[in-house]
């Protein structure tokens, strides 16, 4: 389903092809294709979810280990809707009463990940693992945690061990590609290709290896985006993904203004819980180092 653009709009999406270096034509077509999902609103269940849980918090009479789970339940839910403050309040309150909820350490550390704090972030994730050894996504938050700490042959290690865990799963195959191509491009990529095959072509997300790849372009990737589309709220969540990745392969590619306007699409979806979402808002915050420097046009 696309989706009418405004003559303002139009304007904002030509800056993210201005650093392109696609020829005008190309530009016109991009244009033509480029869709933006309505914003996701915060579900008005979760607003009431956060003040039924304050309520029993400050005036029912519970164990510590009950009130531990609430804080943890309310920093989940302040999590979601993007108040990512308060839920870190809330899980260290929930950890001050229960040193053993493992999955407040991995929240934690996806927060310090955000914050650049990667140091804590490693701590975060070596307690859940030390907690609960077969907990598959500290690994990827622990390996994505690592390649933003710039210390990518680890990150490879723990990128591998999710993978490995279920080989199907596009996404998982992406992040390890990501994480291998800063150590061996050439190679990450051979690998990308390989692996490749044991991802169903029933996916949607087999387009976004499909594009890593090098088998289709971007304009055609973009055509992809709305297949299979039903509601807004799935409409948001696919262009979150796909937006995120478009700037992770435009970055990779030297491309950095492209990059960061495809980030900022992908973060005015609101999908908050994404993992993509999450580190849109990273990518950005590094590309705006005083070291990188964005070509005039």
């Amino acid at each position: 389903m696309k989706v009418l653009l405004s003559s303002s709009l139009v304007l904002g999406l030509v800056a993210i092809l201005q650093g392109c270096s696609a020829t005008s034509s190309s530009s016109k077509s991009y244009i033509d294709q480029l869709v933006i999902a309505e914003p996701l609103p915060v579900n008005y269940k979760s607003e009431v979810a956060i003040a039924r849980m304050s309520d029993v918090i400050h005036r029912a009479e519970i164990t510590d280990e009950q009130r531990a789970q609430l804080f943890y339940d309310r920093g989940v839910i302040y999590d979601s809707v993007g108040l990512r403050s308060l839920a870190r309040l809330d899980f260290n309150r929930a950890l001050r009463l229960k040193p053993d909820l493992v999955e407040a350490y991995n929240f934690l550390g996806i927060h310090y990940t955000q914050m650049q704090e990667y140091e804590q972030a490693y701590e975060s994730f070596d307690a859940t693992l030390e907690l609960e050894p077969d907990h598959q996504y500290a690994y990827l938050n622990r390996g994505i945690a690592l390649y933003y700490g710039d210390r990518a042959s680890l990150a490879v290690n723990d990128l591998r061990e999710f993978y490995q865990q279920s080989e199907n799963d596009p996404y998982r195959l992406l992040w390890l590609y990501i994480g291998e191509q800063r150590v061996n491009a050439e190679e990450a990529l051979a690998n990308l290709k390989s692996r490749a095959k044991n991802i169903s072509d029933s996916s949607w997300a087999k387009s976004i290896v499909n594009l890593y790849a090098g088998n289709i372009s971007q304009s055609h990737f973009i055509d992809t985006v709305t297949e299979d589309i039903h509601s807004n709220k799935q409409f948001s969540e696919r262009l979150c993904e796909a937006y995120f990745y478009l700037g992770k392969l435009n970055l990779l590619k030297g491309n950095k203004r492209a990059a960061a306007n495809f980030y900022k699409l992908a973060l005015s979806t609101n999908v908050y819980e994404f993992v993509e979402h999450r580190y849109a808002q990273l990518e950005l915050d590094l590309l705006k180092s005083p070291k990188i420097k964005f070509p005039d046009s």
